[in-house]
């Protein structure tokens, strides 16, 4: 390979070109004061200045690194990338050596080699000089390199100090019983641009390195823990790489590193098919090589089994359903899709290749390799995939790859999800070389597309698990044992009592099934709905949640069609009636809402504020009485908050997006109900003389938090001119009676119940002086209690509020009485003690239920939100953008009360936070029974937590939740400092 700048660079377009000749300029300048003359001269050639200027405009990440450090530019100048990427892997693997290499020293150094190799790595990638495989071939040899860089140190230091006794200290690794392996990406050399790396640690307990073996498991897991820190913490040099190790067995009860007996007989007594998968892409890469691969060596039993039963086929199968909801359901999404776990993603490759490795691989060793193109070349040549998949599926997966390493390219943040906004989704589709947005999405689409038919071609043809279902009898008025039995078989605990239901259907006893041609239609459908049933973990209960829909259905023929047409629907249906008891009461209460589903736009469009709008004035029947106004926005949010409940449901969106949706659906509604009761209350009051209103949104409403069963929190505030004694109407009011009036009846509208059901509970007891208070308050009666009179406890309440509705003018001047009272000057020690005792007094007083109690519990929520609220009311807040959500606070917290570790970890429980109890309050009406959760929302919480199974799931949340707790101490005992 030629000098870099020799080459002919793959030619990008910016997305602002007078932006990317600034920041060219910059470049320059930069380069004449960090002494890079052979750049400073590069900078003058044509066809490398058009590809670095439009780089340095489409890449933040890439853009700061090189204005800051244009050397790794100048080293281009006379050196090959390649060869300059093999000489930082040199410097890294080297970098340990020396008696005067510190544990500081050491992370500094890495992290400026690591963030160099990054961004050559980038620039080639981009460049069109590496294709894909190249490109995550580098990445996983850096991380490689890294690693075993700081075991080597970290192996050197232990000996030092006496901890362990190394055969060879200029070779740390030979025979030192630490053994690394790399999962994976990492394990498979498929490392994404700004992967994790996922590993697992064990110890060889017959090492000699080892002094006491009873101390060994303490020593290798303080070494762990240090390898963690040296290579995740954030410095001021930045990063090297984050670090999971929640693949180990059992991670919730065992340490970070594992005996290697501990381990085999865990794997062979209580091992998961899930874990089986996962070891599949397993490599030793760092600490004692040797000893590593004869661990996996001793494994590879457990993995590639010889013969399988059945019920192993089955659970294989099964690790696909706690990845995402159902194959082949829906529109593909292009906005907002995860290219990595979405619809016709990234990952849908890649677990097919898996579970067919799994089958076969037993039988078939060339089908044990780890790298997902090979293993389809493989696949193929043994007739378990077609040439034409394999081909398909490999450009698609490069494709595929490409757009996700762009995406973490923006900005080196570990994302896979294509950006909503105009500007974020241009940026990906110019550094894939388009010129147009709708050329990306349109080839985009039909990649997501020929994976999802492949993918879900592939699962047709999968093995037969068995023969036929068996007997499916049920005529007459007694039982068929054989369909008893089939029945029993499929997972149904009271055979008997299904068969009377059943039978309840075909005698034509509900007015869905009156018809004969209805009674057809759910018999040809009733092998499907059982087989689907059986599979939830609870038959009865899914099967008995469906009868209660037949009951309430007007009519059958349609949703029994549409089901048998539609396979994704039954499967949606099902999803609905075994994981989430509150949609599936919503749906018996109400079956229309199920039509919003029909709209085959329902998963590619985002649910925004304009989406949603666009849809009510459809909607809405222009020039229809009050009541019919406010029975038609009951119609339409209770679809509207199912349907974004489904996106959720089904992964097309995540927890976050759904609470921004749940609050743009309840801004829409309670603006419109304010104008239909102003309008209503006028005709018999009039109006009041310069007279205006806006709406407060408080708590979880106006942070855009809101979840499937929030009440909302509402302030009413008004104005009206300083002599207007009373209102202009047959009945008038004093302008104070007036409002109070106004917002009684507008409360009725919200929360009053209906034929067509509540819109909104409503909740004041936020406004100045709670219920003791009217419930509207004039805009300089607020302006005035919250500079005098308010807690601390109002502030920080305030510090969530949003105008939602109203008046424009009142709104702008609503929002910027707010912004000043929370710029008053306050005791930043006070206000910490303030905080504390509060949050001790609500411990207290509503002590959690139990480590699913996300809002209550030590480090949970609230400690999440008062972090926040403190952060704003004391101006540690490291952005002039005043934003009501808790995560965007939590992501420009100051240095001076947050590092960005601390930073990091905040938001990343905010996130998990928000998406768990997005989930639990839409699938659940009540609290969480940890003993009674339904099987599909079990399934659903490990896979919106990215964990295998429910036990990982609270051992996780446990660790957050102390880790959280932990920074809120922490920053509130820095603030009283």
């Amino acid at each position: 390979m030629g000098l870099f700048f020799k080459h002919k660079l793959k030619l990008l377009i910016p997305i602002d070109a007078e932006k990317a000749a600034g920041f060219l300029a910059d470049l320059r300048e930069s380069a004449v004061l960090n002494e890079c003359p052979k750049l400073t001269k590069q900078l003058n050639n044509q066809s490398s200045t058009a590809f670095l200027s439009a780089i340095l405009d489409l890449s933040p990440f890439i853009r700061e690194v090189l204005l800051r450090r244009p050397a790794i530019l100048e080293a281009l100048c006379e050196t090959p990338v390649e060869v300059r990427l093999e000489q930082i892997l040199a410097d890294i693997s080297i970098s340990w050596q020396g008696e005067d290499v510190t544990e500081t020293t050491l992370m500094a150094g890495l992290r400026k080699l690591k963030q160099e190799a990054h961004v050559l790595i980038a620039l080639a990638d981009l460049a069109g000089l590496f294709e894909t495989a190249q490109t995550t071939n580098w990445l996983t040899r850096l991380a490689e390199a890294c690693i075993r860089a700081a075991v080597c140190f970290l192996l050197r230091d232990a000996d030092s100090t006496g901890k362990i006794k190394l055969p060879d200290r200029e070779s740390p690794e030979t025979g030192c019983g630490w053994i690394v392996l790399g999962m994976g990406k990492l394990g498979s050399h498929e490392l994404n641009y700004s992967s994790d790396i996922d590993l697992i640690v064990f110890i060889d307990e017959t090492s000699n390195a080892i002094g006491d073996p009873l101390d060994c498991v303490d020593v290798y897991s303080r070494l762990t823990r240090r390898l963690v820190r040296i290579l995740q913490d954030r410095t001021a040099d930045g990063y090297v790489f984050r670090v999971d190790l929640r693949l180990r067995p059992d991670p919730g009860s065992t340490p970070l590193a594992i005996p290697v007996e501990s381990a085999l007989h865990y794997y062979e007594g209580r091992g998961q098919n899930w874990e089986r998968a996962a070891m599949i892409k397993a490599r030793p890469v760092a600490g004692d090589i040797e000893a590593g691969c004869k661990v996996l060596a001793e494994l590879a039993p457990y993995v590639w089994r010889k013969y399988l039963d059945y019920a192993a086929i089955a659970d294989i199968h099964s690790i696909k359903r706690q990845i995402h909801a159902h194959k082949g359901f829906g529109d593909i999404a292009v906005r907002g899709h995860n290219v990595k776990l979405g619809r016709g993603g990234i990952r849908e490759i890649e677990f097919f290749v898996q579970t067919q490795q799994l089958i076969a691989g037993g039988r078939f060793p060339e089908l044990r390799g780890s790298q997902t193109i090979a293993m389809l070349g493989r696949l193929a040549e043994r007739g378990w995939i077609t040439p034409d998949a394999r081909d398909a599926l490999a450009v698609k997966y490069a494709f595929l790859r490409d757009v996700e390493h762009r995406i973490q390219m923006i900005a080196d943040e570990q994302t896979h999800v294509l950006p909503e906004d105009d500007e974020g989704f241009l940026r990906v589709a110019r550094m894939m070389g388009y010129a147009k947005a709708s050329e990306f999405s349109k080839d985009f689409l039909a990649a997501l597309a020929t994976v999802e038919d492949h993918y879900a071609g592939l699962f047709e043809q999968a093995p037969e698990l068995g023969g036929d279902a068996g007997n499916l009898v049920f005529t007459g008025d007694t039982d068929d044992p054989g369909t008893l039995e089939t029945l029993s078989k499929m997972g149904f605990e009271r055979p008997s009592d299904i068969c009377r239901v059943i039978r309840t259907w075909h005698f034509g006893r509900y007015r869905a099934t009156r018809s004969a041609e209805a009674r057809e239609r759910l018999t040809e459908l009733t092998p499907a709905l059982l087989k689907a049933f059986g599979e939830t973990g609870r038959a009865d209960e899914a099967l008995l949640r469906f009868d209660e829909l037949l009951k309430g259905l007007p009519a059958g023929i349609q949703l029994f069609s549409l089901l048998q047409s539609n396979p994704s629907l039954l499967g949606l249906l099902v999803l609905i009636l075994s994981a989430a008891p509150r949609l599936a009461d919503i749906i018996t209460a109400k079956p229309h809402v199920f039509d919003g589903l029909l709209d085959p736009a329902i998963f590619a469009e985002m649910p925004t504020r304009v989406y949603l709008e666009e849809r009510l004035e459809s909607f809405l029947n222009q020039g229809a009485s009050y009541e019919e106004t406010l029975d038609r926005l009951r119609i339409f949010a209770a679809e509207h908050r199912f349907l974004i409940g489904i996106r959720l449901l089904t992964g097309a969106i995540d927890g976050p997006r759904a609470g921004r949706a749940f609050s743009d659906l309840a801004d829409l509604m309670i603006s419109k109900t304010l104008t239909a009761v102003l309008a209503e209350f006028s005709r018999r009051h009039g109006t009041v003389a310069g007279g205006r209103v806006a709406i407060l949104g408080m708590g979880k409403l106006g942070s855009r938090e809101l979840t499937a069963g929030s009440d909302i929190d509402l302030i009413l505030l008004y104005d009206h001119d300083e002599d207007a004694e009373e209102s202009g109407g047959e009945k008038p009011l004093a302008p104070s009676q007036y409002y109070i009036r106004m917002t009684q009846r507008l409360i009725a509208a919200l929360s009053a119940p209906t034929a067509e059901g509540v819109l909104y509970e409503v909740d004041l007891r936020l406004r100045p002086s709670g219920n003791k208070g009217p419930v509207a308050t004039h805009i300089a009666a607020f302006g005035k209690y919250q500079r005098t009179e308010a807690w601390t406890w109002e502030h920080m309440a305030l510090t969530r509020a949003r105008a939602i509705a109203g008046d424009e003018t009142l709104v702008k001047h609503i929002e910027q009485e707010i912004a000043s009272i929370l710029a008053l000057p306050r005791d930043k020690g006070k206000t910490a003690k303030d905080v504390a005792q509060m949050r001790a007094l609500i411990e207290e007083e509503k002590p959690p239920r139990d480590l699913w109690d996300l809002k209550l519990k030590p480090g949970g929520i609230i400690d999440l939100e008062f972090i926040a609220q403190f952060a704003v009311l004391t101006g540690n807040v490291s952005t002039k953008h005043r934003s009501t959500a808790t995560e965007d606070v939590l992501r420009h917290l100051s240095p001076s009360i947050a590092a960005p570790q601390v930073i990091d970890d905040l938001v990343d429980a905010q996130r998990l936070y928000a998406w768990l109890s997005q989930t639990i309050r839409l699938c659940l009406a009540g609290g969480v029974d940890r003993d009674d959760l339904p099987p599909g929302l079990v399934d659903l919480l490990c896979r919106t937590a990215a964990l295998p199974d429910i036990r990982q799931v609270e051992a996780h949340l446990d660790e957050v939740a102390r880790t959280v707790r932990a920074h809120f101490e922490g920053v509130m005992r820095i603030a009283a400092a």
